[in-house]
């Protein structure tokens, strides 16, 4: 191949690398950004609820199904993704499955639709779609966008190494350009 050629093959190469390295660098700070963004949401929106895990010795962590998946969590407040999706799924469904004899609330609820002068029904009508709600805010909301915070964290992190290893690589192909006469 003729030095002319390789000359202009590793000046294109060399500029396509440097317009990557740019890109991945602006990538990984929007990324991070997001993270940073939705961590910060996610955390001040558990703050203002004022949810606190049971205390170490209280009886609500002597359940079987409680037990193990919040005693880490014991006394603190309710503040991350996990925290949250733990809290929903090991704390409020095992309450909710005591409600009703483990009926999901469409189960009661038409049930209580169906006999309107049954106290106890409607009672447990409301009980479990609060719960459910409450249940369904901590999982779609905290949980799944501290995981959408965690991979864009991820993301960003994988930006700037490829970045760095681009601008490594930018680097020797200007050097090695200007080596070919």
């Amino acid at each position: 191949m003729p030095k002319n050629n390789r000359k202009k093959i590793d000046r294109n190469l060399t500029s396509i690398g440097f317009v990557a390295t740019i890109a991945l660098i602006i990538i990984g700070f929007l990324a991070w950004w997001a993270y940073s963004f939705i961590s910060t949401n996610v955390y001040n929106e558990l703050a203002s609820q004022k949810i606190y895990f049971p205390a170490a010795n209280s009886p609500a962590l002597n359940n079987p199904e409680i037990k193990p998946y919040l005693e880490k969590y014991a006394g603190q407040q309710l503040l991350t993704g996990p925290e949250a999706k733990a809290y929903a799924n090991h704390f409020i469904a095992v309450h909710l499955s005591e409600v009703a004899g483990g009926k999901t609330y469409s189960q009661v609820s038409a049930e209580s639709l169906a006999n309107p002068t049954n106290p106890t029904l409607k009672a447990q009508a409301q009980t479990l779609f609060q719960g459910e709600t409450l249940r369904g805010l901590l999982l779609g909301d905290a949980y799944a966008f501290a995981t959408i915070a965690t991979i864009a964290k991820i993301a960003a992190v994988v930006c700037f190494v490829a970045g760095g290893i681009m601008f490594i690589l930018v680097v020797l192909g200007f050097w090695h350009y200007s080596t070919l006469k």
